[in-house]
Formats: C-alpha cells, sequence, structure tokens
C-alpha cells in the first residue's frame, strides 16, 4: 500500500485495526474502527465492497473529502474485497482517476477497470501486474504534476498476496531466504492458547519447506513493488515534485508464516498479524529517525486531512503529522483497539481461497498498551500477554497476572469497543 499527496523517512510499528485486509482498507479511507465505519469482513453479508458502499463511506472518505478540497485523486490497483462483482465498470465517487483490478489475485490474464472501460491484460511479461499498475503511477503523477494541481494518489499493488507470482526477472533471485524462525515458531506448547490454536498439529519438516517457499515467493514478488516505489520517487524528482511530496508506504494487514504453528494466515491479535510497518517520506519528516508512539491504521486518513488543508475530518483516529515532524507528544495514545469480526459466506461461496478466511474462527477484540494485550475472544475465551518481557506472545499470563491489571485492561477494552471519534481519543488516552 502506497499513498502520496503532493502539499528523510520516519519509521514505526502500526497496529491495523480490523481483522482482514477489507475492514483494514476501509479504516484507511475512512480514519474509523470497523465497529464505526460497519465493515466487519471480506464477504457479504457483513462486509467487502457493497457493505462498504451501503454504508455511505464512499461519499466521506479521505479521497472524497480531498477531491472537494482542490486534490486531483487516483486510486491504481486493488479497491475493496467484491469489488467488480456486480458491476465490472463502477468508479466511485471522490476520484478522478480510477485503475482498479478486477477479479481476485491473478498476477497475469486479468482485468482492470480503467476510469469506467474494463480492459483486460494477457501472459506477456509487459503484462505483468505490478508493472502495469507502476505504469499507472508514474503516468498519473508525470500529468498531475504538470497541471499544478495538488494531488492523492491510492497506490495498492496485489504483490505479495498469495498466490505469490514474481516477476520473471525476480524468479529464483532469492532461492537462498528461509522465513524467520522467532521463538513462537511451531510452538511447543500451546496449551495457554485458544482452543483452536491448542488444535493446530506441530508443523512438519516438510511444512517447513513449503513456508519457507511461500516466503520466497512473497519476498520476490515484492521486488517489483520495491522498484514501482523507485520509479515513483524518480518520476516526482523529475517533475520537481518530490520536496513537496509525502510517501506512505504501510500494508492493510501483517501475516503469519509458521508462528503458533499457524502456517500461514492473518486475522489474529498476535503481533505477527496485528503490526505492520509504516515509513513515510516527505517535507519536514527528518531522515532516518523513528518513532515508537502507538499508531493505528485509523491515523492515516486524518493525517492526510491534515497535510491537505481540510478544515475538519470526523475520525476515530488522530493525525501523524506531530509525529512525522518530530514534535514531542506528550499526550499521544497509550492504546488501541484490535477487533476482528465473523466474516460472511465461506472460502468456497465467495471465491477467497484458504487464505480469506483460514481464521474466521478467530472473532475478538483486543486492547494493546505499550507494554501488554488483552484479548477477549467471542467464545469466551481469554489471552494476556506482556509486551515488555514476553514480545512473542509464548506465556498467557491471564489466569496468573496482578487482578488489578486484569481489571485496567477490562475497562479499557469496555470503553474502546464501541468508541467513537473523540471518544475513541479519551478511551485511547484514559491511564
Amino acid at each position: 500500500m502506497i499513498l502520496a499527496c503532493s502539499a528523510a523517512f520516519f519509521v514505526a510499528g502500526c497496529s491495523r485495526a480490523g481483522g482482514s485486509c477489507c475492514p483494514s482498507r476501509s479504516t484507511m479511507l475512512t480514519g474509523e474502527y470497523a465497529h464505526n465505519h460497519n465493515v466487519r469482513g471480506n464477504k457479504r453479508p457483513v462486509g467487502g465492497f457493497e457493505k462498504f458502499r451501503e454504508e455511505g463511506n464512499e461519499e466521506t472518505s479521505i479521497a472524497a473529502r480531498l477531491q472537494e478540497n482542490g486534490y486531483r485523486t487516483a486510486l491504481i490497483g486493488k479497491y475493496l474485497n467484491g469489488y467488480g462483482q456486480q458491476d465490472q465498470t463502477y468508479v466511485p465517487p471522490g476520484w478522478d482517476e480510477w485503475y482498479a483490478k478486477l477479479g481476485r489475485y491473478e498476477y497475469y490474464d486479468y482485468d482492470l477497470n480503467e476510469n469506467g472501460e474494463v480492459v483486460s491484460y494477457g501472459s506477456e511479461t509487459e503484462d505483468y501486474l505490478t508493472d502495469v499498475l507502476s505504469g499507472k503511477a508514474t503516468d498519473f503523477v508525470r500529468r498531475a504534476a504538470a497541471d499544478g494541481a495538488p494531488f492523492f494518489a491510492y497506490v495498492a499493488p496485489t504483490a505479495p498476496h498469495s498466490p505469490a507470482t514474481p516477476a520473471e526477472r525476480h524468479k529464483g533471485t532469492l532461492s537462498d531466504k528461509a522465513a524467520p524462525r522467532p521463538p513462537s515458531y511451531n510452538e511447543e506448547d500451546v496449551s495457554d492458547k485458544p482452543s483452536w490454536i491448542q488444535d493446530l498439529a506441530t508443523i512438519t519438516e516438510n511444512e517447513s519447506s513449503q513456508i519457507d517457499e511461500r516466503y520466497q515467493e512473497r519476498l520476490e514478488a515484492t521486488l517489483a513493488v520495491d522498484e514501482m516505489v523507485g520509479s515513483l520517487v524518480d518520476e516526482l524528482e523529475a517533475a520537481g515534485e518530490l520536496d513537496n511530496t509525502y510517501i506512505v508506504f504501510t500494508s492493510d494487514n501483517g501475516f503469519q508464516l509458521g508462528e503458533r504453528r499457524l502456517k500461514h494466515g492473518k486475522k489474529t491479535p498476535y503481533e505477527e498479524s496485528a503490526h505492520v510497518p509504516l515509513y513515510v517520506r516527505g517535507p519536514g519528516v527528518p531522515a532516518g529517525s523513528t518513532v515508537e508512539n502507538l499508531v493505528l491504521n485509523t491515523d492515516l486518513a486524518p493525517t492526510f486531512a491534515e497535510l491537505g488543508g481540510l478544515e475538519r475530518f470526523e475520525a476515530d483516529g488522530r493525525s501523524l503529522a506531530p509525529l512525522m515532524r518530530g514534535e514531542e507528544s506528550p499526550s499521544w495514545r497509550s492504546a488501541v483497539l484490535l477487533e476482528a469480526f465473523l466474516d460472511g459466506k465461506s472460502a468456497d461461496e465467495e471465491g477467497e481461497g484458504d487464505e480469506g478466511s483460514r481464521t474466521d474462527q478467530t472473532a475478538f477484540q483486543a486492547v494493546r498498551t505499550g507494554t501488554h494485550k488483552y484479548v477477549e475472544h467471542e467464545n469466551g475465551e481469554k489471552e494476556l500477554y506482556d509486551l515488555a518481557n514476553d514480545p512473542y506472545e509464548l506465556e498467557n499470563v491471564y489466569e496468573t497476572a496482578d487482578p488489578a491489571l486484569v481489571e485496567d485492561l477490562k475497562a479499557r477494552l469496555e470503553a474502546l469497543r464501541d468508541c467513537s471519534g473523540d471518544g475513541c481519543h479519551e478511551a485511547e488516552d484514559a491511564s
């Protein structure tokens, strides 16, 4: 996920609200927790593109607001799960230019909705999806910069989503890489974990090899994304706009490759799934700086709103602009809400594949602070981790923790689970 807005590097750990990619992307576009934008899954009836549209989120998205404020806007790549199933030529409000991927996760032989017209691509080298999207992005930047108007580009390549397909030039280049083996990899004792984790068999040697292969393919598929970012930077520099543009690089969710015996997947409260990278380059951002504050994908839209000069943007999140400038923020939030809901139809019914609903049984709500994570699963099971001393979440200390700590975290979660707007800020800031 790359977002650039015209108007060094800042690095922080970022969490994502919403248990799967569609809720998370909806949060990025609205600045709201999933329980407020109400896109609670990837599929009908609780989530997906149609739910986002039905809830009126398109008219109030950050793109629509920036467009109203004079920005030229473009979406390039993946929009929301289920987009194009009913109308492949639909272009949502708020976007001046639209190059949206139709179908699922093909890297060749796919269709794009290009400003209301379906365009088909084949299986030739030049049809590789990431390269095509890169060309669309740089072309948009070139034309928008020449026009002199401020611009906002939401660039969302499919890579490295499974089935991760590297460009031909990158195949086999990282075959010597193995997936990380943190202490949580193929965790030996899961008796303190939720029942569905306890039911998982340990990972075999053959399965570990398959995890390594998947990891290599994902890395190789990401190399073209790396080149895409480089091309965008080069184009901005050539247009004389690099020093006036913020580039935000992040993801809609993390991914698990063997941790806690999960051979692949997301939509869990654990750090590998909930914690994503966030890099920002732009004017006023100190080069090489790192910020450790708790930030969330609810913060992206209000950040773009402030950078884009919007007078007011209602959101559950808050602008990251002060952190990006290196300003001290003693009142910054001390907790965030993580939430995941049971999804809609099964994977086979909706065509999402095993990656879409592998952990669909793990509906939960959790509060994550700088030192602890407390999780309440829908089935009544609970988890508590001391992240300061147990960053790999190996020991669930819910049964043995100080009762005062448990009660405090329960109260914080209760305040967050249905919060909205300023109420979220108050709940996140409570200590």
